[in-house]
């Protein structure tokens, strides 16, 4: 998961002017470092405690308790809404004057930013830029081997031209177009109270034996990677890039899947991490898709 801030100044409930979010966002970047209130022009000594920052987000990372410590740290309040990617996505691009920090996937960045309602952040003045996992500031693993580029890699959408730029650029810039904040690796959840075997292959989630008891995740960006997989695992369907299908790769993809749901294969379909936990727990699916929060 990772965050954006929109081109846009924090809001404010009283009728005074509020000075650009350029410095706001210079003045804010000591603080991250440090967690003192400092390093601010006199007008947010003055003010910082009239000031709201939304951080709008997914369910795993929009958390309220994230949200009362950012603001008793850093001295004015941060408040955080859950809303699902499509209706964030929507929402960024029609209406980027309600959020100021919008929090979404890597493969979202694609949709968003060349619209020019978002702005790049400057790598300098995070403290800690250096710190952020390789994988994301310079497309590596830490013994320096190559990531993956399938699909839309971090590295390929992690650098921008300029703080107003648009673009993607391939190499490394001073502007980022977003902050690194979650990741891990999703994986199949298994009860194996349930099911007494070892489970060891994607090509487990369509097997016959678990009809009825599996589910997939309702996120076309992340489930169809986890779909790939499954049928890439069966032998079913070789992908060349699984995260860019071809036309006649993504029809033998639905057409499988389309026959797995006529059959009855799945339970249910989920799109928040607790509603996966609900049918793990209720024994209701015993094999499916999940996310490390979930454990």
């Amino acid at each position: 998961m990772t965050s954006i801030d929109t081109k846009k100044a924090p809001r404010k409930p009283s009728s005074r002017k509020l000075i650009g979010r350029r410095k706001f966002l210079t003045g804010t970047a000591a603080v991250a470092a440090s967690t003192a209130v400092t390093g601010f022009p006199m007008i947010w000594a003055q003010n910082i405690k009239d000031i709201t920052l939304l951080h709008v987000g997914a369910s795993y990372s929009a958390i309220i308790d994230i949200a009362r410590q950012a603001s008793a740290d850093l001295g004015f309040k941060v408040e955080m809404q859950n809303v699902d990617g499509d209706a964030l996505i929507n929402r960024i691009v029609t209406q980027p004057d309600t959020v100021e920090i919008a929090d979404f996937e890597y493969a979202e960045v694609r949709k968003v930013f060349p619209r020019g309602v978002l702005q790049g952040l400057d790598t300098s003045k995070i403290a800690n830029w250096e710190k952020i996992a390789p994988i994301f500031r310079t497309g590596k693993y830490p013994n320096g081997g190559e990531v993956s580029q399938q699909g839309i890699a971090p590295y390929k959408v992690q650098y921008t031209s300029a703080q107003d730029g648009t673009d993607f650029v391939a190499e490394q810039t001073q502007w980022a177009t977003l902050m690194p904040q979650i990741y891990n690796g999703d994986t199949l959840g298994v009860r194996p109270d349930l099911i007494k075997r070892p489970i060891d292959s994607w090509a487990e989630l369509f097997n016959p034996e678990f009809k009825g008891k599996t589910a997939l995740v309702d996120y076309p960006s992340v489930g169809i990677m986890d779909i790939a997989m499954a049928f890439e695992a069966m032998g079913l369907i070789k992908y060349g890039d699984k995260g860019d299908m071809t036309k006649d790769e993504l029809d033998k993809t639905f057409v499988e899947l389309i026959k797995l749901k006529k059959d009855g294969h799945f339970r249910a379909f989920w799109n928040t991490f607790d509603q996966s936990v609900n049918l793990m727990a209720s024994g209701e699916v015993v094999i499916q898709p999940m996310w490390s929060p979930a454990v």
